[in-house]
């Protein structure tokens, strides 16, 4: 089957979700480019509005394409916790078996990324999830460099909490939850066990993904070099599009810069 059949023929067998906050110019970029790459094959794109109540919930309304959910919040609750429970109210609403986690910074370039994560899960029907546990490919040496800086803070205070001497909580050093900015989850497996993606006070995911992982089912863990060759993601650039960061952060520069180039790109084109 090829990548095009996948998309025409079995444009039911995955859904798509994007969860916006106060996002406008980023929002705009990730729909416009999903909306070229698989709006014309029947594939259900679904948006929950995060209460944000701005230029960008206004842009979602004109949009008669997508599956919009304009959520409210009762009370303040931490980023994470709205994220997630934005998640799981198109958990309970969708009916494809398969559903693509996406953030409103991550920008793809080939729809191929989709078959080739889904031909994943179909040829093994043990895995549940699909996807990466770095938000953006650091090559080879600043990979290296990183795990290798990772775990000498790891084990430096591990060996000062047991001298007894005052020291921060010992990070894991190795990533090994999926992160959400591109993951394909079996949703059809997630609601047989009876499951979700906002299980407790964690990143909406990690409880699950141990969950799956207990009861024996499969995470594909595929390499940052993999999946950027498909798409492009802005580390944390949802925060920085709703000025989390100082003006000078790097993740506000990195946020500022890619935004730039994609714009340039779209008068380009």
């Amino acid at each position: 089957m090829s990548s095009t059949d996948l998309l025409v023929d079995d444009s039911k067998l995955f859904s798509i979700v994007i969860v916006n906050y106060k996002t406008p110019e980023i929002t705009k970029i990730c729909l416009d480019l999903l909306r070229k790459h698989v709006g014309g094959s029947n594939v259900p794109i679904w948006v929950v509005d995060n209460y944000s109540a701005d230029e960008s919930t206004e842009y979602l309304r004109t949009l008669d394409w997508i599956n919009l959910i304009e959520r409210t919040a009762p009370e303040p609750e931490p980023g994470h916790i709205a994220h997630g429970k934005a998640l799981d109210m198109v958990l309970e609403r969708i009916e494809t078996d398969y559903l693509f986690l996406m953030h409103t910074d991550t920008f793809v370039f080939d729809k191929n990324v989709f078959s080739m994560m889904l031909n994943k899960c179909i040829k093994n029907p043990k895995v549940v999830a699909v996807g990466c546990v770095e938000q953006l490919n650091r090559g080879a040496a600043r990979t290296l460099w990183r795990f290798s800086s990772r775990l000498f803070k790891h084990h430096f205070r591990h060996l000062k909490v047991s001298l007894g001497l005052r020291s921060r909580e010992p990070k894991p050093y190795k990533e090994v939850y999926l992160k959400s900015f591109c993951t394909l989850w079996n949703c059809k497996l997630v609601k047989q066990h009876g499951m979700h993606f906002s299980m407790d006070d964690r990143v909406p995911g990690y409880t699950l993904q141990d969950r799956m992982t207990e009861l024996g089912y499969v995470i594909e863990m595929l390499s940052p070099r993999k999946i950027f060759s498909y798409l492009d993601h802005i580390q944390a650039g949802t925060v920085a599009a709703a000025g989390g960061y100082g003006e000078t952060h790097r993740r506000t520069n990195m946020y500022n810069n890619i935004l730039k180039r994609m714009n340039k790109k779209d008068s380009n084109s």
